[in-house]
Parts: structure tokens; sequence; C-alpha cells
């Protein structure tokens, strides 16, 4: 038995499966591609999370859409994260292309033309399914790191969740929290430090300063209700397939700190309120963050922990999470150690820099006497990567050079009819797009502020009436003592009783 056949066997031998899988391409060998040595990721360990890679126009959102496809084919709902923009097309059915069927044919697998029941959802003004969180949903904690603040405002932070807890204010936008803020240390200082001790003006104004940063990169817009149920994500439509929500994040890439904020939102959620379910035969949901430097680059350590302890946990709740970018060294190795699946595109490399992280790259990956997977590194071509997935025993499948298949939706973007249409149809569109402002902790705060200054306004009037009163009084007593006194002086004063005196002083003068 030959290199080739040894080879094929081995592939075929490692991607076959028990359970339900899903088929990426065909393992190729000194350059050449093997039609059917299929390359077969299990379902049962896609929430073991995952990693695509590779340098720009290697093929990586392609990667992507197939993955997607396939899932939702399965009736598996994804999340995508559409920086670039151009994921939109997987609504619409592939037009073909004569160069798709040749590649199809090396592969072994007939190719499929296909649309996908596709939401599109916004964080932003663009249209789509509006995405809000409030602020009380985030809690201190998760607020506080998001912030980056001190220990010390965080522990300030603590406090006015827990004194708008005790007396009913809802916190939903920033709004909300902004205001009372400045309430502790102005009209509510008082209150605060009988039940609280007191706060410091600096620590409340630093925390301000902190949420003005976030209001500058678009947290207005995101934080405030309709709140987005997760539970959304999980649709799939009358065929039986996934839906694929896509998040339209185009305008986002100058506002990292909302888009880590959203993420980490979105995955704390999803662990509270998800059951618990172990290694099932599939997973509920499977994210997939393009461009996830984005979430690590303006990370703070705090966040950084934050993202990887919810990363180790959630695949417990049955989601997957798989991070695609250019450099695997984007992402922390605190994280990338916890991804099971690894496609890797093609690396270039120009520098020493580039020639000693493909070389770590290289390490990644399973050994094989197959491939020097440093040089495969540099000469993969466009649509092909090293594929390293989990089989159903968590163990790492052979390292497969695979030619990817090609997506069954169309390769481009909606046009604004097309996307118009699409959301016309959206019910989600009609549920979260109302901006609803109903009373919170900002109104009520306003309204108790107007109340103590209506009461404080009383109270000095009832004060300066009772003042005015007393001297009233005392004005009222002092005349009538002199009025008491009139008819004596009128007798004194009066002509007889002058002429009677002084008759009696000429008799005793006399």
């Amino acid at each position: 038995m030959g290199k080739t056949e040894d080879f094929l066997n081995i592939i075929q031998e490692g991607n076959t499966f028990k359970g339900d899988y899903i088929t990426v391409g065909s393992a190729m060998l000194d350059g050449k591609t093997l039609p059917k040595a299929f390359v077969n990721i299990p379902l049962k360990t896609m929430n073991r999370h995952g990693l695509i890679a590779g340098a720009t126009g290697t093929g990586k959102t392609k990667t992507l859409q197939v993955l997607a496809e396939n899932l939702s084919e399965k009736g598996i709902p994804v999340l995508l994260m559409d920086i670039k923009g151009d994921l939109s097309g997987l609504a619409k059915p592939s037009p073909g292309h004569p160069k798709i069927e040749e590649r199809h044919e090396l592969i072994g697998l007939p190719f499929e033309s296909k649309a996908f029941p596709v939401e599109v959802l916004t964080l932003s003004e663009q249209d789509g399914v509006r995405l809000r969180a409030t602020v009380s949903e985030f809690g201190p904690v998760l607020i506080s790191r998001i912030l980056d603040v001190s220990e010390t405002q965080a522990g300030i932070i603590a406090v006015i969740f827990k004194y708008c807890d005790d007396h009913q204010l809802p916190l939903l936008d920033l709004k909300d929290f902004k205001k009372i803020l400045q309430y502790a240390t102005d009209e509510g200082k008082e209150e605060f430090e009988a039940a609280y001790g007191r706060i410091s003006t600096s620590s409340t104004g630093a925390i301000l300063r902190k949420i003005v940063e976030l209001e500058q990169q678009g947290g207005d817009l995101f934080f405030g209700e309709r709140s987005f149920d997760p539970q959304d994500l999980l649709r799939v439509n009358e065929e039986g397939k996934g839906y694929i929500n896509i998040i339209r994040l185009t305008d986002i890439q100058d506002r990292p700190k909302l888009f880590s904020t959203f993420m980490l939102s979105l995955l704390a959620e999803i662990y509270s309120t998800f059951p618990e379910q172990g290694d099932g035969e599939r997973p509920e949901l499977v994210l997939f963050i393009d461009e996830a430097h984005l979430i690590f680059d303006e990370a703070s350590k705090a966040l950084l922990n934050q993202i990887e302890s919810i990363i180790k946990l959630i695949r417990s709740k049955g989601v997957g999470i798989y991070f695609v970018t250019q450099d695997p060294t984007d992402v922390p190795e605190s994280v990338l150690g916890q991804l099971g699946l690894k496609i890797q595109h093609a690396l270039r490399a120009f520098t020493a820099k580039d020639r000693k992280a493909i070389k770590l790259t290289a390490e990644n990956y399973p050994e094989t006497d197959y491939y020097d997977t440093t040089e495969v590194l540099t000469s993969l071509g466009t649509g092909e990567a090293l594929v390293s997935a989990l089989d159903e025993k968590g163990r790492p499948t052979p390292l497969a050079a695979t030619m990817m298949r090609a997506p069954m939706s169309r390769m481009d973007i909606l046009t604004e009819t097309e996307l118009s249409e699409l959301l016309s149809k959206s019910n989600l569109v009609k549920k979260y797009n109302e901006t609803v402002d109903r009373e919170s902790a900002y109104e009520l705060l306003n309204k108790k502020i107007e109340i103590a200054q209506a009461k404080e306004t009383q109270e000095k009037a009832q004060q300066e009436q009772k003042a005015l009163e007393k001297a009233q009084r005392k004005q009222t007593t002092s005349t009538k003592r002199d009025n008491s006194l009139d008819p004596l002086i009128k007798v004194v004063t009066s002509a007889t009783f002058i002429r009677g005196v002084f008759g009696i002083l000429n008799k005793v003068l006399k």
C-alpha cells in the first residue's frame, strides 16, 4: 500500500463518526485533492468552540459561510458577527459558477445552490432588529468590568445598584445610571450617607466620565428597552432549518468598547438563561465572531478574565463559539487553549516576526507524517486550509490540508431592496424596533427631587409665615399696652387738671 492509500485510509477512518456531522471539504496530499477523502466535523463536539484564521483574501469568510449553512441545514441556529458587511447573501441561493463546479468535482461532492433563513440584527441605527439590554440586566459586577473602574469605584456602583433595588428604581439606560450617580452626591447625599456611608464626589465623577466614554461609542443606543431575549436566537423555520442571525457591525469597528460590551452581555445572558445541556449530540446555538481581535484589543484584564470564564462554562449550555481572525495570536492563549476546532488558512511570511508566528502556529496542530505543517501554512491556496477537529471522544482528528467546499448561498451582499424585503417579513423587527421609555430611575428620581424641593419650599414658606405672625403679635401687644395708658394721659394733660394743680400750688405758696 502506497503513501496515498495510507493517508486516504487514515483520513477516512479518522472522519467516520457514529453521530451526525458536517462535511467541510476533501483532504489534499502533495498539492492534489483526493476525491471523497471527506473532512468531517461531528456535531457532538461543535460546542467545544473553534478558530478560523488566515491572512486577508485566503477564504476565511467563505469557510464561516460554509459552516453556518451546514449548521442551519441540520436545524442548528447560528449567530454571525458581520463586521465587513459581506454575509447577508446567505439569504439568497448561489448563482453558481464553473469554478465552483470544478472545485466540487475535485472534492467529489455534488454542488447544491440554496438560500437559508436569515434574520438581520443591529446594534446601531442601521436597518435591522434592534439589540438592546438594560443596565439592571448587566448588574454591578459586569458594568464595573466594562467601565474598567477601580475597586473603590466598583464598590460605589454596587451601592448604587443596592439603593435602586431597595427603592424600586429601575436602571434601564445610561441616563438612569448617570442620574442616580449625581443624586448620590447631591440631593440624596444625606440619605446615602445614613444608609451606606459617605460616597466620594471624585469617585462618582470618575465613573460618570467612563459612562460618557461608553456613550460616545454608541452605548446610549444599546442600553434600554425592549431587551433582546436570547431565546429568539434559537428559532427554526417551517422547513426545520435553523435561523442564521446576522448582526450588522459595519459601523462598529471604531467603537470596540461597545462591541465587547455587547458580546459579553450576550454571552452572560445566554449562560444565565439557557438550561444545562452537558455534552449533547448537537449544539443548541453556534456563534461566529468575525474580526475577533476587536473584542480583545480594547478589553481590560478584568474583562478578558470574564470572557475567558464564560467561554469555559458556556459549552455546558450547548453553545459553541468560533473566533475568526487573521492571526491566531490575536486570541489570548488562555482562550486559544479551549478551542477544539481549528481551521487555518494560509499565512504570509514577510518578516522574521511573521516566520516566528507561523512556526508557533504550526506547533498548535497535531503531528503528522504527511505534512511539513510550517511549509503547508505558507503554501495553501485560496479556499484551502489545515483542519483539525475533535472526534466524538474529544480526540483530535487527523490533520488534513483541505480543499474547502464552496458556499451554497450567494457570496455577496443583499441589495437595499432585498434587505428591505427581508426586514419587512421579520417578526422580530415588529417585536423589538418599537422604542420603549417607561418610567425608570431618571423619572422617579426627578419626581423625588421635585417633591423634596416642593416640601422644602413649603417648609420655608411656613417658617416665614410663622415669623411674620410672631412679629405681628408682638406689635399688637405693644399697641394694646400703649392704648391702656391713653385715658390717664388725657386726664393729666387736660386744661381742667392743669388749672386745678396750679390753684393748689398758689394756696400752698401763700
